[in-house]
């Protein structure tokens, strides 16, 4: 009798764990709720999938020049970016970009009233220099030291192997062909660049 008893007050304690475990393993996590909001709804990835591969952007980097030493830093599906290092000291950061990931980073550039090597050129900020090569890559040097002035950013630009970027079958639209480099007032003094490494072309884009 008291064996039924006992089994009799057991079952209702049984069903209820019962009831709370089904409950918790049906009920989304917070995590499950975070990956569904952010994955949902049709949203893009980060990198398109047609953006180029950030390896195929290291053959149009300039070259280590005297003290001046390009060293890779980052590479990704979209990107690649070096330091330009004097010693050990970082002066700037040398990257590029293919802008179909984020095609508001292109559209900036329709509102550039300056050139470098031809393509549309504009400051971003205090400390960054960028050129869009056919509407597609950007190109871009920010600086990493406060000696190193936008005339410094402008002439590293130009070391890029823009002429070649803009080769890439990718970059090529049906109806435009690879700018050419307009003729180039004198080049100004550089405070951080040996007459030598100095570019014979060179466009300044005015501060903003």
């Amino acid at each position: 009798m008291r064996q039924t008893r006992w089994l009799k007050g057991l079952i209702p304690l049984a069903l209820g764990l019962l009831l709370m475990v089904n409950a918790c393993a049906s009920a989304p996590s917070r995590y499950d709720q975070v990956q569904q909001d952010t994955t949902g709804f049709g949203a893009p990835s980060a990198v398109d999938r047609g953006a180029e591969q950030g390896s195929t952007f290291n053959q149009f980097f300039p070259n280590s020049q005297g003290d001046y030493q390009v060293i890779p830093y980052q590479e990704k599906k979209g990107f690649a970016e070096y330091k330009l290092q004097r010693g050990d000291q970082t002066l700037a950061m040398l990257s590029i970009s293919d802008t179909i990931s984020l095609p508001a980073a292109a559209e900036k550039y329709n509102d550039a009233t300056d050139t470098v090597a031809g393509f549309p050129a504009m400051n971003q900020g205090s400390t960054g220099t960028g050129l869009l090569v056919n509407g597609r890559y950007q190109v871009k040097v920010l600086s990493r030291d406060a000696a190193f002035t936008e005339a410094n950013r402008v002439e590293w630009l130009q070391r890029f192997d823009l002429q070649g970027l803009a080769q890439l079958k990718s970059a090529i639209k049906p109806s435009t062909k690879a700018a050419k480099a307009p003729a180039a007032p004198a080049t100004p003094t550089s405070p951080l660049l040996p007459p030598a490494a100095r570019s014979p072309e060179l466009v300044p884009v005015p501060a903003s």
